[in-house]
């Protein structure tokens, strides 16, 4: 792999609670954009605004009509209502949720946050029995359960994502009241070359936690990022392949947000191209192209073969990884590339070489017991071990077990960047 050394060379989650990335990576989004950083990155997906508008009307797709007041099937809508805090405002999210039954009468949901740019979200399990709607998104971690009342016009329950949970009250809707879903935001064009048009860089706040690149709206956002994060990013290289450069790389960190010249929902690699000329104009970042043998961790097949699932729906589309917590990663659309970054850039201490000859994009859980030599990269200590005999297995047995890949230690000849010179950003 070459880079060029000027410069030009995240699945949709709902940002309900402040703690739990991958509620909005880009999940952090909507944490999202997290190729490889410690959030996730949205599919696509923007954000929500700091408050949303929440109108009475608006049109919206017919859905089928219930068989009687209290069948649950039609269309059903709520906001959740996610209280401010010391970093955010309070946010309001609308929920959609179409509720259909199949040929075989089995209960199919389709949830729509439609503040995160509407993308629709399969239920992976849906019930009603009793009164009671339960249904469960895998992809985000999260679920619903709520009780319909005796009329048939709501339903109150509760949306639960990782640890957290908040009330999420429904409403029937008809095709006068429903909101409308967005239309799905459209990609960059693929020869595109794009650049930041506008961008500002500013120190973060000293006590933010945690680390983020989002794609937000028409917008590039990333908070509590050094240089040597925007580097991993952009070069798709870990720490120690960058060789060189003054120690505040690794100290300061910066607040970026900055707007493409080119219309559209850019791809990753469209998004490294942005971030290599960013870094180039206002860093001056300079380099050189070496080859070094460093100790690394090798990701092969295991011979049993993978445990993942083949994901061919949008093989343009960015990537998401995200953790719920820390030892708790849910990826979809990711290749095994994608997947490598993502571990030498935010859980191991050293680089990770994609050996495992699997090409394609992959959606996989992946549970975990972290030990504290783990999360450096996103400046994160784990907790101690639990004693519990269901606690998940360590790193290296769970990627085995669980994906059916092996990540053991090796050495390896990488390609290293040599910084020549690099400057603080210039002002806005």
């Amino acid at each position: 792999m070459k880079w060029n050394g000027n410069g030009s060379k995240l699945r949709l989650g709902r940002m309900a609670f402040r703690r739990l990335p991958g509620l909005a990576a880009g999940a952090i989004a909507a944490v999202l954009m997290t190729q490889g950083t410690a959030m996730a990155s949205a599919q696509a997906a923007a954000a929500p605004p700091a408050t949303a508008p929440v109108p009475t009307s608006a049109p919206a797709a017919q859905a089928p009509a219930p068989a009687s007041p209290t069948d649950i099937v039609g269309i059903w809508q709520g906001t959740l209502h996610i209280a401010a805090a010391a970093d955010h405002p309070e946010i309001n999210l609308r929920i959609v949720n179409k509720i259909t039954r199949d040929d075989k009468g089995e209960l199919k949901v389709v949830d729509y946050s439609i503040d995160q740019g509407g993308q629709a979200m399969a239920a992976s399990k849906a019930t009603f029995a009793n009164g009671v709607l339960k249904y469960a998104i895998e992809g985000i971690g999260g679920a619903y359960e709520g009780t319909m009342s005796a009329d048939g016009k709501t339903i109150n329950g509760t949306w639960t994502q990782g640890p957290g949970s908040l009330p999420l009250n429904l409403d029937r809707a008809n095709a006068d009241t429903a909101w409308a879903i967005p239309e799905p935001p459209k990609p960059m064009a693929p020869d595109a070359d794009p650049s930041l048009e506008v961008a500002t860089i500013k120190p973060s706040q000293p006590d933010r936690p945690g680390r983020a690149f989002l794609w937000r709206g028409d917008r590039f956002i990333t908070f509590n990022t050094t240089l040597m994060a925007l580097i991993g990013f952009a070069y798709d290289v870990q720490e120690k392949q960058v060789i060189g450069g003054p120690d505040w790389m690794n100290s300061d960190k910066f607040d970026i947000e900055g707007k493409p010249d080119t219309p559209g929902t850019p791809s990753t690699a469209q998004l490294r191209i942005m971030v290599k000329k960013l870094l180039a104009d206002r860093f001056q970042l300079k380099f050189h192209n070496d080859k070094k043998e460093l100790a690394a961790y090798l990701l092969t097949a295991d011979k049993s073969g993978p445990k993942m699932t083949k994901d061919d729906n949008n093989p343009n589309g960015l990537p998401g990884l995200f953790f719920r917590q820390l030892g708790d990663l849910n990826v979809r659309n990711a290749t095994m590339q994608d997947f490598a970054h993502l571990m030498q850039s935010a859980v191991l201490d050293r680089p990770v070489v994609d050996q495992t000859d699997l090409t394609g994009r992959w959606d996989f859980e992946l549970k975990w017991t972290p030990d504290e030599s783990q999360f450096s990269g996103m400046g994160m200590r784990p907790p101690p071990p639990s004693d519990a005999p269901d606690a998940p297995p360590p790193l290296f047995t769970a990627i085995q077990e669980q994906i059916g890949l092996k990540l053991e230690s090796g050495k390896a000849q990488v390609d290293v960047m040599v910084v020549d010179h690099v400057d603080k950003p210039s002002p806005n």
